[in-house]
């Protein structure tokens, strides 16, 4: 067995990145003719015009291999040089074994250990976070980081306040060793546990057993108090911002890129405005809706497959979710 001597002055960078989205479309249009809504109202609230909803039968899992898979080939690596696989999800395929034990199972990651983390929206950049300080040490040299979600199967369909905000996907990235300095600079997390009540998913777990009258009384749906989420959110999406820029010395002028939790433009473009960034941000959201831990690495992908995002570049990923929780990584871009 290989083993290691931790190195505390090395980093972690992000070597590949991969994503998945799911075949179908359901558009504002399809959403006008299951709940009292319009295009109009959805587009002028969220920014949201469409978003991809996961077919029968297709399981969190399945999204996470394939982003996973596309990472690892991005990366030039095999499964099997994988040290360690971390999930991030609300909605694992079980509750246990945990979602990325499967995958562990299906990409054929045999040297790996496999966990996942439930941070709602913000697991990606605790997941990431938790992956660079491994690497950084010298504990683990080859780290599968995926965020995957089919929020479709959580949602209820007939209220008309959640359901045109989610979607479904999957996005990886694999954190490898690099110079100190470079790579995965600083993270940031953070939580309230003190106003998780503002957005919850009730039943299901030992609080609330599944029972017919949870099931009756739609208990296994999201439940969101959206006002106060989004008061939140623009919040700490500002402070969450400046205390890792604060941590890495750097200012926001120093940034290139912003990409944050694709929740809602509006947000988005509030919090720009106090940050001064509102030129920076890479935004998704108007095709994948709310994909929740998926977002930030489904978004980080497509902007560097793009050529968006640059070698040498400084980007900020910035998120917040249930819990409730937030987080934020400051990235030197060096693939």
């Amino acid at each position: 067995m290989k083993t290691r001597t931790p190195n505390p002055i090395r980093g972690a960078r992000i070597a590949g990145t991969g994503s998945a989205v799911p075949e179908r479309i359901l558009t504002n249009f399809d959403l006008e003719k299951m709940v009292d809504t319009s295009d109009e109202w959805i587009v002028e609230r969220t920014g949201i015009k469409e978003r991809r909803i996961a077919a029968e039968g297709t399981v969190t899992s399945d999204l996470a291999k394939e982003a996973a898979l596309k990472a690892l080939d991005d990366a030039g690596m095999t499964a099997d040089e994988l040290d360690l696989i971390i999930v991030a999800t609300v909605t694992p395929d079980t509750i246990f074994p945990s979602c990325a034990c499967v995958v562990q199972g299906e990409i054929g990651a045999k040297n790996a250990a496999a966990f996942d983390i439930s941070a709602g929206c913000t697991g990606f950049v605790y997941a990431l976070s938790v992956a660079r300080d491994l690497v950084a040490s010298g504990r683990y040299d080859n780290i599968l980081v995926i965020g995957a979600e089919i929020l479709s199967r959580i949602v209820d369909w007939q209220d008309r306040n959640t359901c045109v905000l989610f979607g479904d996907g999957a996005g990886a990235a694999v954190i490898r060793p690099c110079a100190y300095g470079e790579g995965i600079i600083e993270c940031v997390l953070r939580s309230d546990g003190s106003r998780g009540d503002v957005l919850v998913l009730p039943a299901g777990g030992s609080g609330m057993p599944a029972s017919c009258e949870t099931v009756k009384s739609k208990l296994h749906y999201i439940q969101m108090k959206g006002n106060l989420v989004y008061r939140f959110a623009v919040r700490v999406m500002v402070e969450g911002a400046m205390e890792v820029l604060e941590k890495a010395n750097l200012r926001k002028e120093d940034i290139d890129y912003v990409i944050p939790h694709q929740a809602n433009q509006r947000l988005i473009d509030l919090a720009a405005e106090r940050l001064g960034t509102q030129d920076k941000i890479y935004s998704n959201i108007a095709r994948l809706g709310n994909t929740s831990a998926a977002s930030i690495p489904i978004a980080l992908d497509e902007a560097a497959r793009s050529g968006q995002v640059k070698d040498g570049d400084i980007v900020l990923l910035v998120g917040f979710g249930a819990g409730l929780t937030w987080g934020s990584a400051i990235l030197k871009w060096s693939k």
